[in-house]
């Protein structure tokens, strides 16, 4: 959420990060803002890993949320990594200097066949995924209706957003997303405290 809406609000007058030259002005029009907006990305790649594997606890029996939660761990594996090479960008907006051989360099590396393949996989993970594994959770009746349908929201809500530009869609999925993640843990908790013994 905090790095979506982070996103949103460097490109709320334009400019976008699909090139290296438009990554490079990004960065240098607010590095600490970016920044942020990485490091927030990099922890919620992290917390998703717990978040999927609660969830496996509270519908064990889901083939398809295991599915769907793996390729949502996978993907987001993956996408830490992308996040992490975003730092190199700030550096060199920061720096200064030859700013078109920065950008050649970015573009050149993202288009590299040796790491290039960790972006299909985190865009199945995030969207393909995100929605098999809520569907999962939706059909295991093992987590309140409400909490599988707001995480199932993520994948239209990020889609239609990248169509419509700004970023928003993609902010109120995250908090959806989020609090849908929230139901799922007070799913589980609500469970351990009935299986819990009687002392």
């Amino acid at each position: 959420m905090i790095a979506n809406a982070s996103y949103a609000w460097m490109i709320r007058n334009g400019g976008n990060d699909e090139t290296g030259a438009g990554a490079l002005a990004l960065a240098a029009s607010g590095p600490d803002l970016l920044r942020l907006g990485i490091v927030a990305g990099m922890v919620g790649c992290l917390l998703i890993i717990p978040a999927v594997l609660t969830a496996f606890r509270v519908a064990p029996r889901s083939r398809l949320a295991f599915v769907g939660g793996s390729l949502m761990i996978a993907g987001y594996v993956c996408y830490f990594g992308v996040l992490l090479s975003n730092m190199v960008i700030i550096t060199m907006a920061q720096r200064g200097g030859p700013l078109a051989d920065y950008a050649a360099v970015i573009d050149a590396s993202q288009s590299d066949a040796s790491t290039g393949w960790v972006f299909p996989i985190f865009i199945v993970g995030n969207l393909l995924g995100t929605l098999l594994f809520a569907i999962g959770l939706l059909r295991s009746r093992t987590v309140p209706i409400w909490a599988a349908i707001l995480i199932m929201l993520w994948p239209p809500l990020h889609i239609a957003g990248l169509f419509l530009g700004g970023e928003v869609l993609e902010v109120i999925g995250a908090v959806l997303q989020a609090i849908g993640f929230a139901g799922v843990a007070a799913a589980l908790l609500r469970r351990s405290r009935q299986e819990a013994p009687v002392g």
